[in-house]
């Protein structure tokens, strides 16, 4: 009977050994899920590590900004773009609204430059007409020879146009534009561009002169609302007694 019983026992045996290695083999498979799992949590926490630690500098920068007496300033986070030849306006919009105290025509820009003016507002958004724009028309001065002129967008190639500049002024490619201060939307003194271009005709009573934005208007990722300061005691613009 023993020599019959061999081969159940074996089998037995076997039965017992493919059952064990096939539990350690799923424990072996979840684990690994788990590290996986594990790994690809602490991957994203690095990369958004990385991106908090980019967004530093950009902080810093926007909280360097002083701004001039008379107008207070509040930070916001660009959350949309509308860029480009299929776009019926070149704006973006910022995560600030009426809600707070964002209102039309309040000029935004970064510490680098002027970026535009509010368009239109919501509650808890604001769209922003860029410069780029050619319904765009900001009244500068150049910071070095003090000449005026009106910085229209083009909207096509991201360039500028400073127009109404006389042939006979001075100016020279590089120069910087500042706001004038003359519409009475910007403050005075604000750096907007760069002239990168000028040209004199026979033909025309004004220079041909381009420039360049100072801000990165397509990567602009944060931005700076400006609001001036209203004195209460003072009747609002258009005011009858």
């Amino acid at each position: 009977m023993g020599a019959v019983l061999k081969p159940g026992r074996w089998a037995a045996d076997s039965s017992a050994e493919l059952w064990r290695n096939y539990v350690y083999l799923v424990d072996v498979r979840e684990e690994n899920a788990e590290l996986k799992a594990e790994m690809d949590t602490l991957k994203m926490q690095v990369a958004m590590l990385r991106e908090e630690a980019a967004e530093v500098p950009r902080l810093r920068r926007l909280l360097s900004f002083a701004p001039q007496p008379g107008w207070t300033v509040q930070g916001g986070r660009v959350i949309a773009h509308r860029l480009g030849p299929g776009a019926v306006l070149d704006t973006l919009v910022v995560d600030k609204g009426t809600m707070s105290d964002v209102g039309v025509n309040d000029p935004v820009g970064t510490a680098d430059g002027i970026l535009g003016r509010v368009l239109r507002t919501g509650p808890a958004t604001a769209t922003v007409l860029l410069i780029t724009d050619i319904n765009s028309k900001l009244p500068v001065i150049s910071s070095e020879r003090r000449i005026s002129g009106v910085l229209c967008g083009r909207g096509d190639d991201g360039l500028l146009e400073v127009r109404y500049v006389p042939q006979n002024a001075p100016l020279a490619v590089g120069e910087l534009l500042v706001t004038s201060g003359l519409a009475g939307i910007f403050p005075k003194g604000i750096p907007v561009a760069r002239v990168v271009g000028v040209e004199r005709s026979d033909i025309s009573l004004f220079l041909t002169v381009q420039a360049e934005p100072l801000v990165d208007i397509r990567n602009v990722e944060e931005a700076l609302v400006l609001r001036r300061v209203v004195d209460a005691s003072e009747p609002a613009p258009g005011a009858r007694d």
